[in-house]
């Protein structure tokens, strides 16, 4: 190799391999920092594009939690009024049973009448305020409301509604039921039967619907926890590997800077050959 002042081959070539290990330096640290081997699409396009739509599953399923959750809230409370509504009713057949007792006097009637009667009362409130977040299934303002079921929006789960109102299809109960004659208390009976039997029915519906939405819930959850691992798997930098490579890399650094310096003092061997 020529011996050069002016051309300092070894050095240029002690220069790229420190720069090439200063480089990879970079890189690990920046893993180390992040946590992430693919930080930017710089680092690997490919991968940093897919674990993008995969992160924007996994915020659409954040959504859909939110509406499940939502949901799950609504039905609560709606088998909440229900089964209070259905307690009621039960409560109500006592006093109806006991006016259909022809050997009651007038006072007893007329007891027995006001109690019924604060029930009804009771049960048109519990209806009214069977509300969450403005959503009522059991005193006919909606039909149904659907919620979203999937990242894509393309998909519901429908919430029925379950209209618990006096004198309509499930409490067949009018609203001006009464216990002040035999004859009336013997109508209240069967009317209270059949709403008796339609309520019941109704909670077992609502039940089954809050089941569902429950079951979809974990599933979300476990399909955005997938998502979740399945971008780290892509993403996420191997730290003990990369604590490994930072050792190494600090050793070659020392040694480059090293190699540098011998070549840059290498010129001085000129000297030596013109000395006297």
């Amino acid at each position: 190799m020529t011996i050069s002042v002016n051309t300092n081959v070894s050095a240029m070539i002690a220069l790229q391999n420190l720069n090439a290990t200063n480089s990879q330096l970079d890189v690990t640290m920046n893993r180390i920092n992040t946590g992430l081997k693919v930080a930017g699409a710089k680092d690997n396009a490919a991968v940093y594009a897919i674990a993008q739509n995969m992160r924007a599953d996994t915020s659409a399923l954040a959504a859909v939690t939110q509406s499940v959750n939502r949901a799950v809230s609504i039905v609560d409370v709606t088998l909440a009024a229900g089964e209070t509504i259905s307690d009621l009713l039960v409560q109500m057949k006592e006093k109806v049973i006991s006016a259909n007792d022809p050997s009651i006097d007038t006072a007893s009637r007329d007891a027995l009448n006001e109690d019924f009667q604060a029930l009804l009362s009771q049960i048109e409130s519990v209806v009214e305020n069977a509300e969450f977040d403005g959503a009522n299934l059991l005193n006919s303002s909606v039909t149904s409301i659907a919620i979203l079921a999937d990242a894509d929006a393309t998909s519901t789960i429908t919430l029925r509604a379950e209209p618990f109102a006096l004198s309509g299809t499930i409490i067949t109960m009018a609203s001006t039921a009464n216990l002040s004659t035999m004859t009336a208390a013997s109508a209240a009976l069967a009317q209270l039967n059949t709403s008796l039997v339609n309520v019941n029915a109704a909670l077992a519906r609502i039940g089954s619907t809050a089941k569902k939405l429950e079951t979809h819930l974990t599933f979300v959850a476990k399909l955005e926890d997938s998502l979740t691992a399945g971008i780290g798997n892509l993403v996420d930098a191997d730290l003990a590997d990369e604590s490994a490579k930072l050792q190494a890399l600090q050793v070659k650094q020392q040694l480059g800077a090293q190699a540098l310096s011998i070549a840059n003092t290498r010129p001085q061997i000129v000297l030596s050959l013109f000395q006297q």
